[in-house]
């Protein structure tokens, strides 16, 4: 079997490794950070070793221009802002004393993803060209109506075809999202289950669905 991730998240790192795995991700800085895990750990534990947590710092970080960068720099740019920011949103500074040169876990990252191929294309373009019986889809989109928190352009018509891509779909797939009563019209017939988890950004619980076709 084939398993292939499209989402924020990314791939599954906890579940065994199969004999191919695709993970997809329209953030070119996320996938890049991935890459440099993969391919040069060493280097990018070097470049983020002596990091501190700082407001002026994170600002200093957000403004840079990614293309003016090396890759190991944008990858070191790109963990940092995720663990320095609130609710690793990277959009604001987290306000928290933290280590951001936590990297106790890189090595464990890295050998996870040593076999896995790395993409960095539209959910169209990936589902499309990865489909087929024996695959399995693991798709986690931006949350209908909380778009505008990705700045990826995701909208409406796009969780219409993401719809459409996926009862096409000729394998297995496992969508999550947030509870909407549109995501559960757009998904009816599915199995849908309701599942909830701790918030990230503060107290209490965020109900989310887990929806499959098998």
């Amino acid at each position: 079997m084939w398993r292939f991730s499209a989402g924020r998240r990314g791939c599954c790192l906890a579940k065994s490794l199969i004999k191919k795995e695709v993970y997809n991700d329209f953030n070119g800085e996320l996938v890049n950070l991935f890459r440099m895990v993969k391919c040069h750990p060493e280097a990018l534990e070097r470049e983020i070793a002596l990091m501190l947590v700082s407001r002026e710092e994170f600002c200093r970080m957000r403004a840079q221009r990614p293309e003016d960068l090396t890759e190991l720099q944008r990858a070191a740019r790109m963990y940092y802002l995720i663990r320095a920011s609130y609710g690793a949103k990277i959009s604001s500074f987290g306000c928290r004393g933290k280590d951001v040169s936590a990297i106790r876990d890189l090595y464990k990252v890295h050998e996870r993803l040593k076999k896995v191929l790395i993409e960095n294309q539209t959910f169209e373009e990936c589902i499309q060209k990865q489909d087929g019986v024996r695959t399995l889809l693991y798709c986690d989109p931006p949350y209908f109506e909380t778009e505008g928190y990705y700045g990826t352009g995701f909208c409406k018509k796009y969780h219409y075809r993401l719809a459409e891509l996926l009862k096409a779909a000729k394998g297995k797939w496992i969508l999550s999202y947030n509870d909407a009563d549109f995501i559960r019209e757009l998904y009816e017939g599915y199995r849908i289950e309701a599942v909830e988890r701790s918030n990230n950004l503060g107290k209490g619980k965020y109900k989310e669905l887990i929806i499959r076709n098998y």
